[in-house]
Formats: C-alpha cells, sequence, structure tokens
C-alpha cells in the first residue's frame, strides 16, 4: 500500500470531508475503503457528530495528527454488508461506530474489557489500520469496522440526536461507573456546561444524583436547572458561593476542555472523594498537594471507554431516554461549525446530516 494514493489504497471508492494541514480547514476529499472482510461490517453513514477533540486532533493541537484526515467519532447509520462470520448484527440494522476501530485484543487491557487503553489501539481516524494505512472517520459517506467495534444502536433512541452518545455521552458515562460516581443519593459536580457537560448532567441525574453544575457563566443557570434537570449552580467565579458549597460533593466530573485552576474544586469535595478530569486533554494542571493531602482527596482523569461500556452506555441511555440537545447541520457547514465551537456558541452539539448533505 505504501506509495499509493487515498483513492488507490483500497478498491472501495469514499468521499467526505478532511482537513489538509493544520489551519484544521475541511473539504471535500476522495479516498477509498477496503472490502467487507468476514468480520467486517460497513455502514453507510447518516450521522455524525462534531466534537472539540475533532477540532483539536484537525488543528495538530495534541501534535500526533497526520493529513490527509477525516474526522469524526460520532459515528451512527445503517449496516449496509457484513461479513460471512459477522453475528453481532444484519444487514438493515441500525448501527454506530466510536472512537475505536480496533485493538490487539492480547493485552492485560483488552482481556479485561478495558480496550480503550490497549497500547496498540486503532482510532477511528488519524490512526493505522492492522494493513498498514490511514484510518478515515465519519466525515464520510461510509465506513468499514471490524464487528468488534460496531454497535447496536437501539430502534427507540434517534440517530442523530443519540449520535454525540458514542464520544461526549461514553467520556462521562465510563468514568461515572468506573469511579463509583454513579450510586442514587451521591451529590455529583459537573463542571463546564458543554457537549460533554449537559450529557454529564443528564447521565448522573439518571444514575439517581444530585447534581450541582459548576460554570463560570451565569447566563446558563437557567439551562442547567429547567432544561437538563440539575439541583443546584454554582457559578465558580462567585468566592462566597464557593466557599458555601465548600465539602458538599461526593465526586467531581470536570468537562471543561481548557487549563483551569483546580484548587478551588477540590475545596468543595468532601473528604476521601474524587475529582475526574475528562475534558482537557492537552498542557498541564497545577496540582496543590496540601488540599488533596488534608482531605485524602483523588484527581483522577479518563478518556473514552471500551467497546463493552459503550454498547452497555447505549442500552442505558435508550432506557433512560438520554439523547444530547444538537443543531443539524449540512456538510457544507462543518467550517462555520467548527469556528463556532470554539467560540462555545452552540447548545450543545453539532451533529452532521451526512445521508442527505454529503455529495461526492
Amino acid at each position: 500500500m505504501a506509495g499509493k494514493s487515498p483513492e488507490e489504497q483500497h478498491p472501495v471508492k469514499a468521499y467526505g470531508w478532511a482537513a489538509r494541514d493544520s489551519s484544521g480547514i475541511l473539504s471535500p476529499f476522495k479516498f477509498s475503503r477496503r472490502v467487507t472482510g468476514d468480520y467486517d461490517v460497513r455502514v453507510k453513514i447518516l450521522y455524525c457528530g462534531i466534537c472539540h477533540s475533532d477540532l483539536q486532533i484537525a488543528k495538530n493541537e495534541m501534535g500526533f495528527s497526520t493529513y490527509p484526515l477525516v474526522p469524526g467519532f460520532e459515528t451512527v447509520g445503517i449496516a449496509t454488508e457484513v461479513g460471512s462470520k459477522v453475528t453481532k448484527v444484519k444487514v438493515g440494522d441500525k448501527v454506530a461506530v466510536g472512537a475505536i476501530v480496533g485493538s490487539c485484543g492480547k493485552c492485560d487491557e483488552c482481556v479485561n474489557d478495558r480496550d480503550c487503553y490497549c497500547p496498540r489501539l486503532i482510532t477511528a481516524y488519524g490512526g493505522i489500520d492492522h494493513d498498514g494505512t490511514p484510518t478515515y472517520g465519519g466525515f464520510s459517506n461510509e465506513t468499514v469496522a471490524n464487528e468488534n467495534y460496531v454497535f447496536r444502536f437501539p430502534e427507540n433512541l434517534p440517530l442523530a440526536a443519540g449520535a454525540p452518545l458514542l464520544n461526549a455521552g461514553l467520556t462521562v458515562y465510563s468514568p461515572m461507573r468506573f469511579y463509583g460516581l454513579d450510586k442514587p443519593g451521591m451529590h455529583l459536580g459537573v463542571v463546564g456546561l458543554g457537549g460533554l457537560g449537559h450529557l454529564a448532567v443528564k447521565f448522573a441525574k439518571a444514575f439517581g444524583t444530585k447534581v450541582t453544575v459548576i460554570s463560570t457563566s451565569p447566563s446558563k443557570k437557567d439551562e442547567a436547572i429547567n432544561d437538563l434537570g440539575a439541583d443546584a449552580f454554582l457559578v465558580s467565579s462567585d468566592t462566597e458561593q464557593m466557599k458555601g458549597a465548600a465539602r458538599t460533593l461526593d465526586g467531581i466530573i470536570d468537562t471543561v476542555p481548557d487549563i483551569h485552576p483546580i484548587e478551588p474544586l477540590l475545596r468543595l469535595l468532601k473528604n476521601h472523594s474524587k475529582l475526574v478530569l475528562v475534558g482537557a486533554t492537552g498542557g498541564s494542571f497545577e496540582l496543590p498537594i496540601l488540599p488533596l493531602a488534608l482531605g485524602r482527596k483523588t484527581v483522577a482523569s479518563s478518556i473514552g471507554g471500551s467497546a463493552k461500556e459503550t454498547q452497555e452506555m447505549l442500552d442505558f441511555a435508550a432506557e433512560h431516554s438520554i439523547t444530547a440537545n444538537i443543531e443539524i447541520i449540512p456538510m457544507d457547514y462543518v467550517n462555520t461549525a467548527t469556528e463556532r465551537v470554539e467560540k462555545s456558541d452552540i447548545r450543545y452539539r453539532f451533529v452532521i446530516d451526512i445521508g442527505n448533505t454529503l455529495t461526492p
């Protein structure tokens, strides 16, 4: 495959939108997908969500991007072809593909259902597949993936509003489960009310917890409480509010994608509780030791979730009618949408109407 153009690397012609350099600007792009293998599922993509990570990776803000790059971690559609040994789904099923499309299957992480931490995992885009060719994401007409990373999409979940669950939803669901912040009666803090934060509120309420949203924007109080069902709201810059809420939270999910002070958040925690960082994937935090040590508090982190957790999350979301608050856009609006994401000018997630607006 070395030396071949993206259109020549595989037999099946495909098209989408790609970034060509660190400007992150997307434009039409022709490439190819592999044929459907024995354990593969081919998916006609109908919708794909836009996540903040798409922007960061398209602009090489994490330092590992390669181009051309077709983003898209939150892919939903219809299975159009299945390999001869596929048992998980059948042609015509609603399906989804998330951030991971492969792993080694043999390491401790994989055999213990933690494949998202496999050192040889294959990401949905910007990665290298088993055959040495680049992977391309969901801003495209179709994809093909091993059935282990193709998920049954519950019939009662709408495809468009359910698409952001594949990344944003899983990113908050997984740490809540793993760190034990899903127990009824707990008091959970959610920092940031964006794409991740609004879903964190919805999942936390479905778990039966009391939820306090912590934000820099006082204007979000009404939507946090009246629209999303949060129990309380704190303005993080209001010293008196923060002081009054000291030592009241059993845990915090911090979804803010930028570096910010965490000492004020630690003071909100009860002793022996956890602050879990899920939003900021670049840069470094200043870690104040004394507020941690005095209450035996923990600062933890999480990124994404496993294949097993993904299906569990989708099924839980269907059971509790959890979907993202979305704005559906045509494919040719994507560059404007990414600019708006950077300005936090969206409540709360863009989803591209791939099926109706992406053309060759």
